[in-house]
């Protein structure tokens, strides 16, 4: 029996690569290694459940990169701005060179679109601009690579973008998006694109690939928010300079994301065809929240003990 070839994830405790490497692992046209800084995790320890092969190391460390690569087919690359910060760069670029030096034959890179080059420098977004620097730096090495660029994530709603309990019967989101579309994914569905991906190297390999689950204005999103909660849900726009100056963590950069969305970006549609084809399991946001629908409930009635509170 041919043995299989070897793909590594990184990132297999996260999102996206535990996206991945599930995917693949269901496949069971590859085997799967993950990179991971604490092998004894609870996540980790799922995976190598599942079938994975759990390899200790770390980003910031070329020989841990250089060892874990060791006999591998493929790659999935990705790095976390918002764990590291401007670390990332120097993790995605040990990352690359490690690859570089070693015989893999197909890269999956998750990267991002270069924002402050699509603005002429005006509008700067690290999160993205570091990714496509990165993308940029794997290029000029002429790796075998595809360059996965995921929408903004649904989950996003359960997490740092939750809906906010308006003065009245109805709850809102609200960031500079305006009426443009906004593309969006499940970090879920990611895995199921780039096990496609994988098994189409000579298609894929110099590809830029986008991930899009939904490509629609916010206020569309609002409405279909509306229909499964049965709840009034309203999409509220918010200036640049307004939400730049709001009080959390990454408040400006955000802001410059959603600016240069707005401006540059009218949409995704191509990508929207081709995720569906890589992944034809994707979920469109209604699926998605229709899962999810416990947890916006949890938020509901948290939302209106505080109301009641105030």
């Amino acid at each position: 029996m041919k043995q299989k070839q070897i793909i590594l994830v990184t990132g297999a405790t996260g999102a996206q690569g535990g996206s991945v490497a599930y995917a693949l692992l269901n496949q069971q046209i590859f085997s799967v290694r993950i990179l991971t800084r604490n092998p004894d995790s609870e996540r980790a320890q799922a995976l190598k459940q599942a079938g994975a092969e759990v390899v200790e190391g770390d980003m910031g460390n070329p020989a841990s990169l250089a060892k874990a690569l060791e006999g591998c087919y493929g790659v999935f690359g990705v790095t976390n701005f918002w764990e590291h910060f401007e670390q990332e760069f120097k993790h995605g670029k040990n990352l690359i060179e490690a690859v570089h030096s070693s015989g893999v034959k197909h890269v999956v890179l998750s990267t991002l679109a270069d924002y402050q080059g699509m603005t002429g420098g005006a509008l700067r977004v690290p999160h993205f601009d570091l990714k496509a620097e990165l993308e940029g730096y794997a290029k000029s090495l002429q790796l075998p690579a595809t360059f996965l660029r995921v929408a903004f994530y649904y989950e996003n709603f359960l997490g740092f973008i939750p809906l906010q309990k308006g003065r009245g019967d109805y709850y809102t989101f609200g960031f500079p998006q305006g009426d443009t579309r906004l593309s969006m994914a499940s970090a879920e569905d990611i895995g199921g694109i780039v096990s496609t991906i994988f098994g189409h190297p000579a298609e894929y390999i110099g590809r830029v690939v986008g991930a899009v689950g939904e490509d629609r204005p916010c206020a569309e999103y609002a409405a279909i928010m509306s229909r499964v909660f049965g709840r009034d849900i309203r999409y509220q726009y918010i200036p640049h300079e307004d939400y730049a100056g709001l009080d959390f963590p990454g408040a400006e950069e955000l802001a410059n994301m959603f600016e240069v969305q707005r401006l540059y970006i009218p949409n995704r549609q191509m990508d929207l065809i081709e995720s569906y084809g890589l992944n034809p399991s994707m979920q469109t946001l209604e699926q998605w929240l229709t899962k999810n629908k416990d947890k916006f409930e949890e938020m509901f009635a948290a939302g209106e003990r505080e109301a009641v509170a105030l």
